[in-house]
């Protein structure tokens, strides 16, 4: 089960920090992921952090955005820095399998386990 917290209203320029909990012990078997659905569009890859700690951003997003885990706390985190109203969204947590392939991870079908979403509103 994941938990995704953290969102919030924010305005053009701030930054959000979104945390996401894992329950179990077996956090560390999975790759843990960060999504987003903005009004009428449909869920977008934002980051990943694979094994290791091996990370993959959507160009959206790279250079403003890290993501990180803690497998000791069974967590994962977003930072968003520089924000924009194209932010604007809510964000989703997901796991998919550690051995799952990088080209497989942009894509929402590939998770098994997905948090309840978190709002994030960036105001102009």
């Amino acid at each position: 089960q994941l938990q995704a917290s953290g969102g919030g209203l924010v305005q053009t320029g701030g930054s959000l920090r979104l945390s996401c909990s894992a329950s179990g012990s077996t956090f560390s078997s999975y790759a843990m992921a960060w999504f987003r659905q903005g009004p009428g569009k449909e869920r977008d890859f934002v980051a990943v952090v694979r094994r290791r700690g091996v990370t993959s951003y959507d160009n959206s997003v790279k250079g403003r955005f890290t993501i990180s885990r803690d497998n000791a706390l069974n967590t994962v985190s977003l930072q968003m820095n520089s924000l924009s109203p194209e932010d604007t969204a809510v964000y989703y947590c997901a796991a998919a399998p550690i051995t799952t392939i990088l080209s497989q991870l942009w894509i929402p079908d590939a998770y098994d386990y997905w948090g309840q979403g978190t709002q994030v509103t960036v105001s102009s």
